[in-house]
């Protein structure tokens, strides 16, 4: 059975996707909030969450044989992460994700849904 990295397209396309995101979050007027969160570069954002996708979906546990386990709610308790964050996230993601994966509606379902439940659990402040 293929993972979702397989099904995505692996390293060249979890970059992609990566990339994509953070150029939408760096460009849409409506992710301000998101934005302010992040450094003035994208460059250490970009590459952590590649590695830790990689390994989420599927592929290389990058992320871990470099940092070690991702402890997500742990690294983001510095942020002030509320609904807002939250949706402007899912924004970014879930518009990147559409425009990828085209012809595999299950695939992208099931991204979305998947990625809906960790935003989710990175709420750590009452909006």
């Amino acid at each position: 059975m293929l993972t979702q990295y397989d099904q995505l397209g692996g390293e060249a396309s979890v970059k992609q996707l990566v990339s994509r995101f953070y150029d939408l979050m760096d460009q849409r007027p409506d992710t301000l909030e998101l934005r302010s969160m992040h450094a003035k570069s994208l460059k250490v954002s970009r590459e952590k969450l590649f590695l830790f996708l990689s390994g989420w979906l599927g592929g290389p546990s990058l992320y871990v044989e470099q940092y070690g386990h991702p402890k997500l709610r742990v690294r983001h308790r510095p942020f002030a992460i509320t609904t807002v964050e939250r949706d402007q996230w899912l924004l970014c993601m879930n518009q990147a994700l559409k425009e990828q994966i085209t012809g595999n509606e299950l695939l992208l379902m099931s991204l979305i849904s998947s990625f809906k439940g960790v935003a989710d659990h990175m709420l750590n402040t009452q909006s």
